[in-house]
This record gives structure tokens, C-alpha cells and sequence, in this order.
């Protein structure tokens, strides 16, 4: 875990689908999706690519901060 509180949000650059883009979301998220892409083994893009297309799927799309949120989320309560 970094030093930086778990509450605190850190704004990243990442590339989707070769654009670039900004998100924002706390420290405990991104440290989770890390882990979430660790052990897929693939990079934290692709993984948020593939977030961001499963959301762009919806009716009502949530923003892509939130949809990361949700996805991490699941994806702990998923592992109990």
C-alpha cells in the first residue's frame, strides 16, 4: 500500500483505445484495479478498456470513474 491515505484522490492519465484521458478516483481504488490487472495479468489500460466498453454497453452509462468504482467493488464482494 503507498503512503498516501486511502480517501485521497489521485488524478491519472491513462490510454483507451489510444486516447488519452484523465480519471480520478481515491488511492484504495487504484491500488485495487492494480491488483485487479496483477492478476490477470494484463496492464491497468487494458483493464480499464475493458470496463469502459462493458459500460458504453448500457442503457445509461455511468461515467467511467464510477463504473471503475463499481467494477472493483464486485469484484472484491465477488471473492468472499
Amino acid at each position: 500500500m503507498s503512503g498516501t491515505p486511502p480517501h485521497v484522490l489521485r488524478k491519472r492519465s491513462v490510454l483507451i483505445a489510444g486516447h488519452r484521458t484523465s480519471l480520478s478516483l481515491e488511492t484504495a481504488f487504484w491500488e485495487q484495479l492494480k491488483a485487479i490487472a496483477e492478476r490477470r495479468r494484463i496492464s491497468m489500460n487494458k483493464l480499464i478498456e475493458e470496463i469502459d466498453r462493458s459500460r458504453s454497453a448500457e442503457d445509461k452509462p455511468a461515467n467511467l470513474s464510477s463504473a471503475i468504482r463499481l467494477f472493483v467493488l464486485r469484484q472484491l464482494t465477488s471473492a468472499r
